[in-house]
Parts: C-alpha cells; structure tokens; sequence
C-alpha cells in the first residue's frame, strides 16, 4: 500500500484550525501567536511532517493570479469594470481569470471553488441575482483567501466592498424628471433581496416624499434581472399604472424599458421620460438620445483590485468604497 504522507490539512484537521493557520505557524508568520506556532510545530514533528520542496518551487514560480466572478459578462457594465480589474492587476504584476455565474449562485459557487482548486491569491465577485447562501464566501475568509465585492455585495461587516452611490444618483434622477415635469414617476428595477436594488429603490422613494408625490405600490417593479421580463413588466406598469416618466435599474432593463414604451406607441419623452443606470455608448446614439446615471464602472473595478491587493499583502481591515455616478442628462427625460 502506498504510504500516506502527513498533510497541512491532516494536521489541520488535528488541531482544529485552518489549513492557512498551519501553514502561516510553520512559516512562522506574525499573523499567527506564539502558542500556535508551537502547538502546530510539536504536532508537525510528531506526525513526520515534511514540505514537499517540489511543490513549494511550484508555488513561487507560479503566476500571480487573480479571480473575478460576474453574474453577465456580455453587459457593457460588468464588460467595463473587468476592464478596470484588469488595468490595475497588470500594474501590479497579476493575471486575472474571470467566470461568468450568469446570474445563477450554483454557478457561481462552482467558480470559488474551481478558483480555489487553481490557488489564485484573491477573488473580487458581484453576487448573482439569486444569491441568497453566502456561505462559500465564508469558506474564502475560512481558508485565509482574500475577498472583495462590488456593485451587489453581502456579509459587509466581514469584507471590503466598492458600491456606487446609487441612493443619491437614483434621487437626482427622479427629482430631474419631477421637475421637469413628470407627474407618475414608475421604478423598473430587479430582484428585491439585492442591497443594490433597495439603495436606488430608496433614493427613488425618498425623491417622491421630498416632492410630496403619493407613493402607489402599481407604479413600481422589481423582478429578474431579464430584458424579456423587464420588457414585459413596463408594458404591465404602463397599461395598468399610466406613468409619464421610468428609472430603469441597470442596462438591461433600461433598454428593455426603452423598447416596450416604442413598443406601445408612446413618445419619448413627450409621453414617457426614462432614465436608466448604464454608461453604455449606445446610449448616445439610440433615437432620442437616452439621459443616463453613468456608472463610472472602470473606476469601480479598478478600486475593487486596489482593496483585493491591500489583502493579498496581509491588510485585514474592511473597507467600504463609494464611487460616485454622474447624472447625464439628454433627450429622453426633457418633456
């Protein structure tokens, strides 16, 4: 029978800690106290423990690597921030592997743990829409893998986050629309449970009780993160609530909000306003122009690499980033 050598996880398992204590006690890293150290070094003599040197010379040879997860890769939004990721990983030397969840937190999980089976140094993930477990994010801090979310983000007293202002950005919006003349401004935004969607929900109810509007549950509507779903619940909101202005929550909804008022006939903006969350070019040059809250996504990205280094090099602390969004305004919300 072949012999089984003594692992980092057997005397993990034996002590009770994580691999990445062990390891950390054996190289005699500050991270770790004194009493530790000892414990893991009289147990590793005990058991014959022995590095694998081959190994080792594998690790130090090895590219420094970085992972990032999106829930939709093709989106101009999340297609810009990877940009950014990548602008500052290459500056400090890293690679960087993205995968794509589309939207699905099985996938998702599968993404952490294939990341982990490939020893990148750090992970940076937006959360999929469906994303409701965090425990695999746990298991990251667990094994002593930094981690840093942006845009849909959790756990955020446990991690370092980059958000945009999208309470304030979603406030400006709807207060430029009521003054320039709407009466029934309607929300189109996605999933309830994401954070994301409840700070540009508030900012878009708080505008409403500022401007003494009635707030009517038929002029808002929050499901999947889909162009066919969105599409349809605008022509919903539209038949049954008569709003003559729309915040549309990110890119997709946005044109897919765009596409059911042409759809029903209306004019933009003389019958219906929009404005949606998305720095796309196209914004430009669809008919009218569409005003935009510009996400400023490459500077989200590169702000989230920036944090996930500071863990990689051993900084504990959490952080929370606010990139601030521009209100951009054109055609299609000047009634």
């Amino acid at each position: 029978m072949k012999q089984h050598r003594t692992s980092l996880k057997d005397l993990a398992d034996k002590l009770g800690v994580s691999i990445a204590t062990v390891s950390r006690a054996l190289r005699n890293s500050h991270e770790v106290g004194e009493e530790m150290k000892v414990k893991v070094k009289a147990l590793a003599k005990e058991m014959n423990y022995r590095p694998n040197p081959f190994a080792q010379s594998l690790r130090k040879e090895a590219p420094k690597v970085i992972g990032v997860i999106v829930p939709n890769l093709v989106t101009h939004y999340f297609a810009a921030v990877l940009d950014g990721i990548e602008d500052f990983a290459r500056r400090k030397g890293y690679s960087v592997l993205s995968a794509n969840s589309h939207e699905d937190h099985e996938r998702e999980a599968q993404a952490i743990e294939n990341f982990l089976d490939m020893h990148v140094e750090g992970i940076i993930v937006c959360l999929a829409q469906d994303t409701v477990d965090f425990s695999p994010f746990l298991k990251l801090k667990e094994v002593g893998v930094p981690l840093v979310f942006f845009a849909r983000t959790c756990l955020d007293d446990q991690f370092s986050h980059v958000i945009g202002n999208g309470d304030v950005a979603a406030y400006d919006a709807t207060i430029h629309m009521i003054d320039s003349g709407a009466k029934r401004v309607a929300f189109i935004g996605g999933p309830n449970n994401l954070n994301m969607v409840k700070r540009r929900k508030h900012g878009y109810l708080q505008a409403l009780r500022d401007r003494n509007i009635p707030i009517e549950r038929e002029l808002v509507a929050c499901d999947k993160i889909d162009f066919e779903v969105a599409r349809a619940n605008t022509i919903r909101v539209l038949e049954n609530a008569h709003p003559d202005a729309i915040l549309a929550f990110n890119d997709i909804i946005t044109y897919a909000a765009f596409d059911a008022i042409k759809a029903k006939g209306l004019r933009i903006p003389n019958d219906v306003a929009i404005i949606g969350f998305t720095d796309g070019d196209t914004a430009a040059f669809v008919t009218p122009r569409l005003s935009v809250i510009m996400d400023q996504a490459h500077e989200q990205g590169s702000k989230a690499c920036e944090l996930l280094m500071r863990g990689i090099m051993g900084d504990t602390h959490v952080y929370k980033e606010v990139v601030p969004m521009i209100l951009k305004i054109r055609e299609s919300s000047k009634k």
